[in-house]
């Protein structure tokens, strides 16, 4: 099971999981985890698939086994040949001696292989070869060495479309497609939003040395209205600018970034969909709730229902405890995020 309290930064690899399509997706990656073959990991770019992937490394039969990982589209094709596969000495200018490449380094682990979509077909071909075959061959040599390495795969691009359009070899495509995941974008699991804040904002707090104990007032109804186009890591990147422009022991408002600030209200469809009614009720209810620093009886009057109306949505939100009081952690007044 996940453990929903984990939080979603530098100190942790894997991702926090507290809505329903969080959770979902990744109990099916620690199901994936347990079976040795092969992962496709698709998703928006910022979406978090390379700490998707690590968790699955640490969840796995290779967990004793190295981790290695190679972004695809930051080095050239002519690199990249020599990262993965190395070379021997003399294979090229500059070889001054033999090196082994990062199949061979991840040999009994699992290498990942982040922005696969963007690999040239010249490439594609080689790799193709090593995930058949189970073999590499270093640059300069004519020596094949057997590996025994676990594949994982992330993309933001959608490489059965790539394959149709003559981009991406179909063969390729199936033999990364054995386990395929798709992390769900960060305006589709809004539940997420504010515990993910909370611990990125911690984070940030503890690397700047900074002493912040939280949101303060509209903060967190701001955060919800947000789509966050790029997902995880422009949330990361927003809790660094308020850890670092905060005057006093709580993030305002004016910390935010302009786009966070100024954003349209969650209740208008986004990108032509439109969500289930209530979903929207409930979008609405936590984010007034938040705004009200978790004071049931003020929000209850703002939105014009009686206090037991809104005390048995926040139970049937699995938000209110055992003592009727909201979400409340180490004794804090509210659920609202607090950084340590």
């Amino acid at each position: 099971m996940i453990n929903q309290k984990q939080g979603y930064g530098t100190s942790f690899p894997g991702p926090l999981a507290k809505s329903p399509a969080m959770v979902r997706f990744l109990n099916l990656a620690l199901r994936i985890a347990k079976a040795d073959a092969t992962i496709l990991i698709t998703g928006e770019t910022g979406s978090g698939k390379e700490r998707v992937a690590r968790l699955i490394h640490e969840q796995s039969p290779r967990a004793a086994g190295p981790w290695v990982a190679v972004n695809c589209a930051a080095i050239s094709e002519s690199l990249l040949e020599s990262e993965l596969f190395g070379h021997a000495r003399g294979a090229f200018t500059g070889a001054i001696r033999d090196r082994p490449g990062l199949f061979e380094s991840a040999q009994h682990g699992t290498l990942l292989l982040d922005e696969m979509g963007d690999v040239s077909p010249a490439m594609q071909v080689k790799l193709l070869r090593v995930i058949q075959e189970r073999e590499v061959r270093r640059m300069g040599e004519n020596t094949d060495r057997t590996v025994d390495v676990r594949i994982i795969a992330t993309t933001h691009r959608d490489l059965a479309e790539e394959v149709a359009l003559g981009t991406f070899r179909q063969d390729l495509y199936y033999r990364l497609n054995v386990l395929a995941l798709r992390v769900p974008p960060l305006r589709d699991r809004r539940e997420d939003i504010l515990p993910l804040a909370q611990a990125l904002l911690g984070n940030a707090a503890l690397r700047m040395r900074r002493q912040l104990a939280g949101f303060g007032p509209g903060v967190a109804a701001r955060l919800l209205q947000h789509d966050w186009p790029g997902n995880v890591r422009e949330l990361e990147n927003a809790m660094e600018r308020c850890a670092a422009l905060a005057l006093g022991n709580q993030v305002q408002e004016l910390d935010l970034p302009e786009e966070v600030r100024s954003g349209r209200t969650r209740l208008s469809p986004v990108r032509g969909s439109v969500q289930p009614m209530e979903l929207t009720i409930k979008e609405h209810i936590l984010a007034a709730l938040a705004m009200n620093q978790g004071n049931q009886t003020l929000t209850a009057r703002q939105l014009q229902i009686g206090p037991s109306t809104l005390y048995r949505k926040l139970k049937s939100y699995g938000i209110v405890g055992q003592t009727g009081e909201v979400g409340l952690a180490q004794g804090q007044p509210t659920d609202l995020p607090s950084a340590s």
